[in-house]
């Protein structure tokens, strides 16, 4: 086997673990706009939506939390973009 021929040590990438349960299937409760502090647990400091592999939610909740995310910002009641 030549030089060329050997292959390059994969990275180690970081795996986010995430809750194994979706937590509004747990609870029986679905995603509102209302609920500010809710909301800012699947949010980033600076604004931005986590996605299903970081946050454990279903897909069904996250398609709701997405729309919930989205009226709460046109509704001022959570930012669009955080700049601190």
């Amino acid at each position: 086997m030549t030089m060329a021929a050997k292959k390059t040590p994969l990275r180690n990438k970081r795996k986010i673990v995430a809750p194994k349960n979706c937590v509004f299937c747990d609870e029986k409760k679905t995603p509102d706009y209302g609920d500010v502090s809710m909301l800012q647990k699947f949010t980033s400091d600076r604004g931005k939506m986590y996605g299903r592999i970081r946050t454990g939610v279903c897909a069904k909740h996250q398609r709701r939390l997405t729309a919930a995310v989205k009226y709460a910002r046109h509704l001022a009641l959570i930012p669009f973009v955080s700049r601190d």
